[in-house]
């Protein structure tokens, strides 16, 4: 274990970016390496209520897609979410154990809060280390998966929205991220039967409770993840409070993203529940 060279890699929204990923691989090429991924959590830009649970479980999803791409390049990594402040949370790493190099990954200059609070700096006078700023641009950096936004409350499952997302897994390799909004107690349960209905069909799927809102909930998420195409499932246009709001226009005009939307009737949901 002398010779194996101690990396901590800090990042939060560009954590599974490229670039990211590349620098860690150019390492391991050069010899064996410790690996330490810490996610700092971040606080939602949307929302006047912030759900500490759903900012955790975002970080959470984050870090685990990268461990994932590390596992992917041979790096066996660990990682951890850590303190919202990211130089707080890079001390506290520190001060748990020993390193030879920091990498801090974040958005470019004009996106970065970090780059904006000097973080890579401040790292550097704190702690003497080599630390190496590698910047993700996530609109150009990233894997060759499409990522799918799904968002789903009492539809979870509905045979109609999984024909058409494993039609878009058959399109092109595509990663899906669901999101369940927090409407009652049940919205756990709902999504976790989901998740199981997707492994069950080979789909490639995170998920996680959100925002109440629907609208909020995506806002958030787009801010979470690099997301390429929005699904939104409801049900019938009678029943469905969604549209009542006008959900999917909404969003459409929110986004450049392409936004699909399929109707799951109140049958073929409660057949999803069987």
């Amino acid at each position: 274990m002398s010779n194996t060279r101690r990396i901590l890699v800090v990042a939060n929204e560009t954590v599974a970016g490229r670039p990211l990923i590349d620098a860690v691989r150019r390492r391991a090429e050069e010899g064996p390496l410790a690996v330490r991924v810490i996610c700092p959590q971040n606080k939602p830009s949307h929302g006047y209520v912030v759900y500490d649970e759903t900012v955790r479980e975002a970080a959470e999803n984050r870090l685990r897609l990268t461990l994932a791409q590390l596992r992917e390049i041979g790096v066996d990594a660990t990682g951890d979410v850590m303190d919202p402040d990211p130089f707080s949370a890079t001390m506290d790493a520190l001060a748990e154990d020993s390193y030879d190099e920091i990498i801090i990954s974040t958005h470019p200059e004009t996106r970065s809060g970090w780059l904006r609070r000097a973080l890579v700096d401040r790292v550097r006078d704190a702690t003497e280390l080599p630390v190496e700023h590698v910047v993700v641009d996530l609109d150009l950096d990233r894997d060759d998966r499409r990522n799918v936004l799904v968002v789903a409350n009492q539809t979870m499952g509905g045979e109609p929205l999984m024909r058409l997302l494993e039609d878009k897994a058959r399109e092109r390799p595509t990663r899906f991220v669901v999101v369940c909004p927090q409407s009652d107690g049940e919205a756990a349960e709902r999504l976790a039967r989901m998740l199981e209905m997707m492994t069950k069909r080979d789909l490639e799927a995170i998920g996680q409770i959100g925002h109440p809102d629907p609208y909020t909930a995506i806002q958030n998420t787009l801010q979470y993840y690099a997301i390429d195409e929005i699904v939104i499932s409801t049900f019938p246009e009678a029943r469905s409070g969604w549209l009542r709001t006008d959900l999917v226009r909404r969003v459409q005009s929110a986004t450049a993203r392409p936004v699909e939307h399929v109707v799951v009737n109140e049958r073929q949901a409660a057949e999803a529940k069987v």
